[in-house]
């Protein structure tokens, strides 16, 4: 059996945009340029595997588990292959009291999948974090930027359906 390797890189612009973001830190600090840099990579790859955690390492002349540190603490970097559409939700108690529990339930029943899972269609992973900081607006997620706010089975089929299309 032939074992194959996929190198990790940065494409030419990304390379270029690292060292540009490298370059905004005085000499030994570099190590201020991770979070941009695993933002880099994350849109690349879609994720960020071990390997391109080690990638991100050298360029920044630091150990892998000072990088491994950072993307494990921070909700949004993904530590594995993820859908076109995370869809985060707020676990905690505001959301939770305002209904996320139910809705939340109804969103896994509807995509067919659990926290942490991938529908087999690969469009959508769902993942559970800590407050978005929108107590207000309760049961809310997020999918990437955008917030989806006072949430009802019915906003979560339009929500989806809308998304599908993508």
């Amino acid at each position: 059996m032939t074992e194959t390797t996929h190198t990790v890189a940065f494409t030419t612009e990304r390379l270029a945009k690292a060292k540009e973001i490298i370059a905004r830190y005085p000499e030994g600090k570099q190590k201020s340029a991770l979070l941009p840099l695993l933002h880099l990579a994350q849109e690349q790859y879609g994720w960020v595997s071990p390997e391109v955690m080690d990638y991100v390492a050298g360029l920044l002349n630091i150990l892998p588990i000072e990088v491994y540190e950072v993307a494990s603490f921070y909700t949004m970097f993904h530590l594995d292959p993820v859908g076109k559409h995370v869809i985060e939700y707020c676990r905690t108690g505001p959301c939770c009291l305002m209904g996320g529990e139910d809705v939340y339930g109804y969103l896994k029943t509807k995509l067919g999948i659990n926290t942490g899972e991938t529908t087999p269609d690969g469009k959508f992973t769902i993942k559970e974090v800590e407050c978005l900081a929108a107590c207000g607006w309760g049961p809310v997620f997020q999918v990437r930027e955008k917030y989806y706010m006072n949430l009802t089975n019915d906003k979560i089929d339009e929500i989806i359906d809308e998304l599908s299309k993508d």
